[in-house]
């Protein structure tokens, strides 16, 4: 029997091409946990204690997504370029979260890891994990004293169908920095600026008819899914450049932004039309140019997946365009 060190060149690059075959990474990427070796940082945080009014199976998000991943496309068609061919692009690992059935422990432990990315000048793409994982990510890598931010407080796209923003709430279910306040927090605590951010897709479950108040007070643009419909994705796309600018932008997206006929595992599924994965994609490839500085696809439950694992595939091809923003951004300027 042959050897896998008798393997020739062709032969092991065939077999690194089947998505089953070896040991899971996030797209198939170098497991490389030093982050001074890479220019972009493929993170998994597996933490679901930030939401414990809903599914709680989210820590199992990235174990998920690097199962199917390696069987994702290797090329951008639209971009016209291989990621990986242009940028060093590396999974670190998971962020090790000691205490993960303490979310505002876990929240503390989430921020110190990204600083360490952020010192590096690594941007970081991650899967999670719950919402509450946006709040420390952000918190590491924008506002003062940030490196990968310059400094400034960044702009945020959060693709949604909920707020986060129930800063009225003293904590969720006993968690303070939970999946139901980051939106807040890292506005008030000077990480995002609001003039510059959109809150977009929000159709989530409306227990009164104040419920955008506080994101509104806040100073966030919220383009509900209704809006959104009226306005299409090309002035939906517009609106968000033109608040966005030339400032560093920072993309999170919940995957119950998506109609659950696309999406069925998530932990807050909304039981309305919500965005196509054509939709999602094209407001994605939208933000092409702008600075993003990291981004994440948050808040799958691989429990509830179908057999076809729709969701973590779809996650994927989220994750994928928010990389391929990243590439873009970097090579442009590698270049220019």
């Amino acid at each position: 029997m042959m050897a896998s060190h008798d393997l020739s060149g062709d032969e092991r690059s065939f077999l690194s091409n089947l998505y089953w075959w070896g040991v899971p990474t996030l797209f198939g990427c170098p497991h490389i946990e030093d982050p001074g070796q890479c220019d972009i940082a493929l993170v998994g945080v597996p933490h679901s204690s930030g939401n414990g009014a809903t599914e709680r199976d989210q820590h199992l998000g990235p174990r998920a997504v690097r199962n199917i991943s390696g069987q994702f496309r290797r090329a951008h068609g639209a971009f016209r370029f291989s990621p990986w061919e242009e940028c060093r692009i590396h999974d670190v690992g998971d962020v090790l979260l000691p205490q993960a059935m303490v979310n505002d422990v876990s929240v503390r432990d989430i921020e110190a890891y990204y600083k360490t990315l952020d010192e590096a000048g690594v941007r970081p793409v991650s899967v999670g994990g719950d919402h509450s994982i946006t709040g420390p990510i952000v918190k590491a890598i924008a506002g003062s004293g940030a490196r990968l931010s310059g400094g400034q407080k960044a702009a945020l796209l959060h693709v949604d169908a909920h707020t986060d923003t129930y800063d009225h709430l003293p904590h969720w279910l006993g968690s303070v920095r939970s999946a139901a306040h980051w939106g807040s927090y890292i506005v008030t605590e000077g990480h995002i600026d609001t003039a510059k951010s959109v809150q977009l897709g929000i159709r989530g479950h409306t227990y009164t008819l104040d419920w955008k108040r506080s994101s509104e007070r806040l100073g966030y643009r919220v383009i509900t899914f209704d809006e959104f419909q009226e306005l299409g994705i090309a002035r939906t796309v517009e609106i968000v450049r033109e608040r966005v600018g030339d400032a560093p932008l920072y993309i999170t997206f919940d995957l119950d932004a998506l109609d659950p006929t696309v999406a069925p595992a998530v932990a807050a599924i909304v039981p309305t039309t919500g965005f196509l994965m054509h939709e999602a994609i094209r407001i994605l490839q939208g933000m092409r140019g702008l600075n993003v500085i990291g981004a994440d696809v948050v808040c799958m439950v691989p429990t509830k997946d179908n057999p076809n694992q729709i969701t973590a595939l779809n996650a994927t091809a989220i994750l994928f365009e928010q990389l391929c923003l990243i590439v873009d951004y970097m090579k442009t300027h590698r270049e220019g």
